[in-house]
């Protein structure tokens, strides 16, 4: 019996791969064959999926980037794309197609509706990206990862929570160790590349804390290529040990490892924060559409799990006072790591998954 061929749709950022990722996994626990459908962009983040996931390399493209010549070749691209997931599906027809947002996602659930294929979403934050919401009434089921979800009229949403990868999945409910006068760990993350914003005023924020706080930590920062250079000689002129990198790809270690989490409240990051459980201080991204990274921390901080700051809002003189106040009381430390267990969804990935598994055979 041939095994049934699961594809899944997703953009090139952290946000909308490791939930796809994940589902991958699981699928092919499940006896499902998997095929990745992305683009160039996408394609860098395929080095965690599983080996025996083929990756589908389509043409897309995105109107938010490039001047207007560029911008004006993008639907001949998305057409190109479009046409290229055709011909692979009469080739190796698809049991479902899932897209998981971004617009790579676009060929493959564009061939999908053309075909009259079994499809559905996963919307990782608190408001629909503008892919999924162009494809929200054209696919037979939506999966929301945050809860609720902002969707348009008459589209019903089922809550799977998001999820994670199994390196998160493994360190779920890690011992959180609180704060104390021993080594401590802050882990500072901006998204999949960095954010500006962190490397200017968390350094500073973090060499302005006490002196009986500073000769204990020890700080892990992801900063952009362009920023690298001169966080990393601000924490060594300040005497601060600190990792400074570009990318951490084990990052589940080091969130399991930390007293401390700074980070953007992209809905990946939310995610592994409650299900790991670490108390945090989010700082959304003040230009994320329809303001969803806010709409993400909303849990967590609703939770007393974390601390929001708004960009508008953040300086080196509030952040330091946030990061103090966590270090300096175990107590409130460990009921924000709890409290970020209390809200999470370890079983994310099963509820997607049986979500996939009853539409591909609903319509079989």
């Amino acid at each position: 019996m041939t095994r049934p061929l699961l594809v899944i749709a997703a953009g090139g950022t952290g946000g909308h791969m490791f939930p796809a990722q994940a589902l991958a996994e699981h699928m092919l626990r499940q006896g499902w064959r998997v095929k990745l459908s992305t683009d160039e962009r996408g394609a860098r983040y395929t080095s965690g999926f599983p080996h025996s996931v083929e990756i589908e390399q389509v043409a897309s493209a995105t109107f938010a980037r490039g001047n207007l010549f560029s911008k004006a070749l993008v639907p001949l691209r998305i057409l190109g794309g479009v046409v290229a997931a055709l011909r692979n599906f009469r080739r190796d027809r698809p049991a479902i197609v899932v897209g998981f947002g971004g617009y790579p996602s676009i060929p493959a659930l564009a061939a999908a509706t053309l075909m009259r294929l079994p499809r559905m979403i996963h919307e990782q934050n608190g408001v629909l990206g503008r892919v999924n919401r162009q494809f929200a009434r054209r696919v037979h089921a939506v999966a929301c990862g945050t809860w609720p979800t902002a969707l348009p009229d008459g589209v019903a949403g089922h809550h799977t929570g998001n999820p994670v990868r199994g390196a998160v999945a493994a360190r779920a409910g890690a011992p959180y160790i609180p704060p104390g006068d021993y080594p401590m760990s802050i882990l500072v993350i901006g998204g999949s590349q960095g954010a500006r914003i962190l490397s200017d005023v968390v350094p500073p924020a973090i060499a302005a804390l006490p002196l009986d706080i500073l000769g204990h930590l020890r700080i892990a920062h992801q900063a952009r290529d362009e920023d690298l250079a001169r966080v990393a000689d601000y924490y060594a002129e300040h005497g601060i040990k600190a990792d400074v990198q570009p990318f951490f790809h084990d990052v589940p270690v080091r969130m399991s490892d930390a007293q401390l989490v700074i980070a953007r409240s992209g809905a990946s990051t939310v995610a592994d924060l409650s299900v790991i459980g670490r108390p945090s201080i989010l700082v959304p991204f003040a230009a994320a559409t329809g303001d969803h990274q806010t709409a993400n921390a909303r849990g967590l901080v609703d939770a007393d799990a974390a601390v929001l700051i708004p960009e508008s809002k953040l300086d080196p003189e509030t952040l330091s006072a946030h990061i103090a106040a966590i270090l300096t009381n175990a107590k409130a430390a460990t009921l924000m790591a709890n409290a970020a267990l209390k809200i999470s969804r370890p079983d994310a990935t099963d509820r997607l998954a049986e979500m996939v598994v009853t539409l591909a055979e609903g319509h079989r």
